[in-house]
């Protein structure tokens, strides 16, 4: 009896493992193979600002990703609860505070005003995440095995389906995303530039310098609340009227907000960096007169740097509470980060070139059918191939049967 139990166990398992491959192979053949174009690098004659109109007063600090026990415990987080998780950020003098599971949106603090749903979404060995922002439902379509540009490219345009903002996380990370793919894929918002576990400028630089108006988050994405390196380290910091997740998420999305690496010494405990939290320097002004681009913020910094196309180095400037760079015809886009005493650092959206009417526009890659159809109807020969063969291999046991059951005679 125990043998037949063990013996129905296995197969059970057995099946249902064939059955999970069979369903990964069939979403891996069936997904769609587009047509990317060749990017082009901004241009035209005018110049988009994001932070025009904004008010130096009405900065919000935010982080969009720490874990929470989920799952049984089985993802990274094991060890956060979720009012924990805010009483820490709380008393680090947060304004946004959203927790990121893994492939599920934490209801906790659903009732409060500035709640903003928000997920991480992928389960691949390769990291190919996204940190899905006001996300409506959890979209369960991803590829864990391996990922082409095909399948990223199809996954982002299916969570722009359920998502106010859709970011690609960490990209740097066990090449996630490499940088080849950040030449052509296109139909997301942010990229998370800044992250405990990589920073990814170079993967922000390469989007930008092929056309794709990416806008920067940066947060700890922290697994361990007891970990001091995980917590409060990063953060974003918006220019919203208001902690409404509408206003927020419009700041977001439209640019009007810029990452910080918080410089922390070594051994410093929540009531230390509590207060460094507290006297942090904040942008006042980001504007474009005529062909130059000023920058100010309300303490000196240490130096100010200017990069543009292909992440090049474009001026240099120390010690003062204003930086400036003259935009050349060439320059297709600008970004700046400012470096403060102690090490803290800014990374502030990019300045760009547009021809003047739609500076977000993006060149969203179409399908082309006849390459996804031809793949299609490979997998379709090949399952109609595997079912032939399972039954001409049954239908040679069945007939085995019968012939065994045949009586024999013998002459003498």
């Amino acid at each position: 009896m125990m043998k037949k139990i063990l013996r129905f166990l296995l197969m059970f398992v057995l099946w249902l493992f064939v059955a999970l491959l069979v369903v990964f192979f069939i979403n891996y053949a069936w997904s769609p193979v587009y047509n990317f174009s060749e990017p082009v690098a901004f241009k035209g004659s005018k110049i988009h600002n994001p932070y025009n109109g904004m008010d130096s007063t009405a900065w919000k600090k935010a982080n969009f990703q720490v874990q929470s026990k989920v799952w049984w415990g089985f993802t990274d987080g094991r060890n956060n609860s979720n009012k924990a998780i805010h009483d820490v950020y709380n008393q680090l003098g947060y304004d946004i505070i959203t927790i990121s599971d893994y492939m599920r949106i934490n209801p906790f603090g659903k009732e409060t005003s500035n709640y903003i749903p928000v997920y991480e979404h992928g389960y691949g060995f390769r990291k190919t995440h996204q940190v899905c922002i006001g996300a409506k439902k959890v979209n369960w379509l991803d590829y864990p095995f391996y990922q082409n540009r095909n399948h990223k490219q199809h996954v982002i345009n299916s969570l722009k389906n359920n998502n106010d903002i859709v970011a690609l996380a960490h990209p740097q990370l066990r090449d996630g995303y490499t940088l080849d793919d950040m030449r052509y894929l296109t139909n997301y918002d942010l990229i998370e530039v800044l992250n405990q576990c990589r920073f990814s400028i170079e993967h922000w630089d390469v989007a930008l310098s092929n056309g794709h108006p990416a806008f920067i988050v940066a947060n700890d994405d922290a697994h361990d609340l007891l970990n001091p390196k995980e917590v409060g380290m990063i953060c974003t910091f918006i220019n919203s009227p208001s902690e409404w997740a509408e206003d927020i998420i419009g700041a977001l999305r439209s640019g009007k907000a810029y990452g910080v690496d918080i410089f922390m010494e070594e051994g410093s405990d929540m009531a230390k960096k509590a207060n460094d939290h507290k006297t942090l320097p904040y942008l006042t002004s980001v504007a474009i007169k005529h062909d130059t681009l000023f920058v100010s913020v309300s303490e000196p910094y240490h130096d100010v740097i200017f990069f543009g196309q292909n992440g090049a180095r474009l001026k240099m400037m120390t010690q003062g509470k204003t930086a400036y760079y003259k935009i050349m015809p060439n320059d297709t886009y600008v970004r700046t980060e400012v470096t403060f005493w102690g090490s803290t650092r800014y990374y502030l959206n990019p300045v760009f070139r547009y021809n003047g009417t739609d500076p977000f526009k993006k060149q969203v890659p179409l399908i082309d059918m006849t390459k996804t159809w031809m793949q299609r109807s490979i997998v379709i020969f090949f399952i109609i191939l595997v079912g032939f063969m399972l039954w001409w291999v049954k239908k040679g046991k069945n007939k085995g049967r019968l012939i065994s059951r045949h009586p024999y005679y013998y002459s003498l």
